[in-house]
């Protein structure tokens, strides 16, 4: 599928398409309808979709700064446990840890650097500049002030998927993929990334040279002396084990994994009339809305046939769909095109609601309502899918 048929309301998955044959639900409307009460707040907050008629929940971006810092807390300390037990606890909490750690590190610079950069996080712009220039040396990534600028001209219909935009500079330069290529192939590129030491030397060397070397000198001595302490500290105390596994690996190795999977299921490329015009119609049509989860299963009265669905069901959300929304999804990352169509909404804290209540509304001042995929890697796909039919030497 390419962007050409995205003109429903959304869009769902090959795996899910049988299901839905004989269902007019969505997901979330299928878990809200079979499953219990008790179980639809976590739901909610998993899917990032609500509960249909759930009762509005006001965030603050004080909330999503505290689950940041507890979820990076959280890893931290589940982490560190492995060295202080025996050797059998490590295969299950070390990667439990792995990936709060990077859930923490992700929602700081996926949520709170980057609506910083928007302004919309506290009240008094110079506090947003403080926290986002204090995010980005810790998780060393670019010199906030630069990327403030990068990102706002992102967000500027001129400039999004051409190249001077963050996100075509990231897919077609670092990830190396390139418009028209076959889709297989794409995703061939983008798995040789991950496990390509290259790939992660050529990103870490990016986010080096954009945080340490910028263009203000002051920034850079103040980044320099605070990695240069870091690890000075680590040396003194001989801490370089127990600091690789507990915080290298994921500031380095995990938080690009998670960075590279986020941006990929972000944007997509909409048909050569769409891009042409680059009005309202096409910030609709590049960004869809991606939520963990899946339809659950719809089995005969039989017994054994019910729990191998639910139980399999239920093993794919609490494995594969909870790592996404973990690991990459976090904070209003699901709800991605909200935030393309209001940038500068102070409404963003509480994404799950105020994007459901602009959804049911027709999303006004826009021709094409929410589109929506269901899982991380179906989104990825059908944003490849775009890429791939794209006809453009869309390369940098």
């Amino acid at each position: 599928m390419n962007a050409l048929s995205f003109g429903a309301a959304h869009t769902i998955t090959t795996s899910n398409a049988t299901q839905l044959e004989s269902s007019s639900l969505s997901p979330r409307e299928e878990m809200a309808e079979r499953l219990p009460g008790f179980v639809q707040p976590f739901l909610t907050w998993m899917t990032a979709r609500p509960l249909p008629g759930e009762a509005y929940r006001i965030r603050t971006p004080l909330y999503h700064l505290f689950t940041a810092l507890l979820m990076l807390g959280a890893g931290i300390v589940s982490s560190s446990a492995v060295f202080f037990l025996d050797e059998w606890f490590v295969a299950a909490i070390l990667p439990l840890g792995s990936i709060l750690t990077t859930s923490g590190l992700g929602k700081l610079q996926a949520v709170i650097y980057h609506h910083c950069a928007h302004g919309t996080v506290f009240q008094r712009k110079k506090i947003n500049q403080f926290v986002g220039r204090a995010i980005g040396i810790f998780l060393l990534v670019n010199h906030f002030d630069l990327y403030q600028k990068e990102h706002i001209l992102h967000h500027k219909a001129k400039k999004l998927l051409t190249q001077d935009d963050e996100f075509a500079s990231f897919i077609f330069g670092l990830c190396g993929l390139s418009a028209g290529t076959p889709k297989n192939i794409l995703w061939r590129r983008i798995l040789l990334n991950f496990i390509s030491p290259l790939f992660h030397i050529r990103f870490l060397f990016a986010r080096v040279s954009s945080c340490l070397l910028s263009s203000s000198p002051g920034h850079n001595i103040i980044a320099l002396v605070y990695w240069a302490s870091l690890f000075f500290v680590v040396d003194f105390l001989s801490l370089w084990t127990m600091f690789t596994i507990i915080w290298l690996l994921p500031v380095v190795v995990l938080f690009q994994l998670a960075t590279a999977l986020r941006v990929l299921c972000e944007h997509r490329f909409p048909s050569e009339p769409v891009m042409a015009v680059r009005d309202r119609r096409f910030i609709a049509l590049t960004t869809a809305g991606v939520f963990a989860g899946s339809m659950p299963p719809i089995t005969s009265a039989g017994i054994v046939d019910r729990l191998a669905g639910w139980g399999t069901w239920w093993l794919k959300m609490l494995s594969v769909h909870l790592f996404e929304r973990l690991f990459v999804l976090v904070g209003d990352a699901p709800a991605h095109d909200y935030h393309h169509r209001h940038p500068g909404s102070r409404k963003w804290p509480s994404y799950i609601h105020e994007r459901e209540a602009d959804r049911a509304a027709g999303c006004p001042g826009y021709p094409v309502n929410y589109i929506e995929n269901w899982g991380l890697f179906s989104a990825i796909d059908e944003n490849l899918s775009s890429v791939s039919a794209a006809k453009r030497p869309l390369t940098l």
